[in-house]
């Protein structure tokens, strides 16, 4: 019985080691994570660097169309979406109490033509007999008056006839150029007011020519100083897949604006043979080129690192090339910059290993400068550089890249690459 109940217990502690074992190696597969790359392979490659803008599609020409006299509308034949050619009806309004105006103002043109003709005959007939004197100067006078008085009242009634015609011409407004009709207020019969009232007239008509799109971009203002005027961008709209434009900066703000809580410049861009499928209100996204370089030797930014040199105070960067077990540092002249790879223009060709990370002498020797620092109290080592995390061999990410991104020369502002930029001190493009 003693035998029976030692082997269940043996039997438990069995079962119970190996599922504990088990589990401890499920643990440590967990812990351990895919394997990491410490060494990248100089290669060459395109680098092509450029910073994005999103904006919002809308007509290069917008007009609300409204009428320039009070009236009712007599004729509508347009409505939303409907293309209109140049000098094409777009609205009538009731003219009938013009008509009947003119007719009246007619009227009193004959009256003072009638009116006129018999003032100017007793004007010279006055004229005769003052001439004989036969009458007298008071006389002569006022036939005189009598006669300019008449001339003014037809110069009037003529004026009244002129204003009268203009109102009816404004009657009827006519596409100003070949537009599309966006919006439509109002409808046959309103009443209208005129554009010469206190409330700038009602507006009949929303109209655009949709052949001349424009983005209006908001840019951030890291990315304002490489954005140039008459500079060829590459537009996509979200609304239509696949769909790839040019467009051309045709204006860029000098006042900043806050749109999304980010301060940023907007920017004008014509689109340049625009897709009939492209409407107003579509979003689009903004590639704005900055630098490029061909088929250029090239690695990736955790592989370069920036320290301040304590003999010169300039900023150098350099590599960690592989050669065996050991590692040899060598000088560097950066190029062009993306979010991932930079140009190295000096002191690299391909087929050659560098690494992705501080060598462990070079990690032992930064940690026992910072514990010299702490036991100093002191905040920079002797090379006043920043000690790179050990294996830490990441790209940069994007939104310090982004800001940091600058022109593709080697003449950078000291301790940040030249496009995507390396934090200063000891560290590498990623660090």
């Amino acid at each position: 019985m003693k035998k029976f109940i030692i082997l269940i217990i043996l039997v438990g502690l069995g079962v119970g080691g190996y599922y504990g074992w088990n589990r401890w190696q499920k643990v440590s597969q967990a812990a351990a994570g895919p394997g990491r790359l410490t060494t990248a392979t100089v290669e060459l490659r395109n680098i092509n660097f450029s910073v994005n803008a999103a904006g919002e599609i809308a007509p290069a020409e917008q007009v609300s169309v409204r009428p320039e006299i009070n009236g009712l509308i007599e004729k509508l034949p347009v409505d939303v979406g409907d293309r209109v050619k140049k000098d094409a009806l777009l609205f009538k309004l009731d003219d009938k109490l013009l008509q009947q105006q003119r007719a009246s103002n007619l009227t009193d043109i004959e009256k003072a033509k009638l009116s006129l003709e018999k003032a100017e005959r007793d004007y010279k007939r006055a004229q005769q007999l003052l001439a004989d004197k036969l009458i007298s100067q008071e006389l002569y006078d006022d036939t005189k008056t009598t006669f300019d008085l008449a001339k003014n009242a037809l110069e009037r009634t003529q004026r009244d006839l002129a204003l009268t015609d203009e109102q009816l011409t404004k009657t009827v407004v006519q596409a100003p150029f070949d537009c599309t009709v966006l919006t439509r207020p109002v409808s046959m019969g309103q009443a209208v007011s005129g554009s010469g009232g206190f409330n700038s007239g009602t507006e009949v008509l929303t109209i655009a020519d949709l052949n001349a799109m424009i983005i209006n971009a908001q840019v951030n203002q890291a990315d304002v100083p490489r954005l140039k005027v008459a500079e060829v961008v590459e537009v996509t709209v979200e609304a239509v897949a696949g769909l790839t434009v040019t467009g051309l900066v045709e204006r860029v703000y000098p006042q900043a604006t806050i749109k999304n809580n980010i301060k940023g410049y907007p920017a004008r861009i014509a689109l340049k043979n625009a897709d009939p499928r492209i409407r107003p209100g579509m979003t689009a996204n903004v590639k704005i080129p900055v630098a490029s370089a061909a088929n250029v030797t090239a690695v990736p930014l955790s592989a370069v690192f920036t320290e301040k040199n304590p003999e010169t105070g300039q900023m150098e960067r350099f590599v960690y090339v592989q050669q065996g077990d050991t590692s040899e540092k060598r000088n560097v002249k950066v190029g062009v910059s993306d979010y991932f790879y930079a140009e190295i223009q000096e002191g690299l060709k391909a087929g050659e290993v560098v690494s992705l990370e501080l060598p462990k002498e070079e990690r032992e020797k930064k940690a026992r400068e910072l514990a010299s620092q702490k036991k100093s109290g002191g905040e920079a080592g002797p090379s006043g550089a920043k000690m790179a995390a050990p294996g830490s061999g990441t790209a940069t990410n994007r939104s310090r890249a982004s800001a940091a991104a600058g022109a593709a020369t080697d003449s950078a502002p000291r301790g940040r690459l030249p496009v995507a930029g390396a934090a200063s001190g000891g560290t590498s493009a990623a660090h």
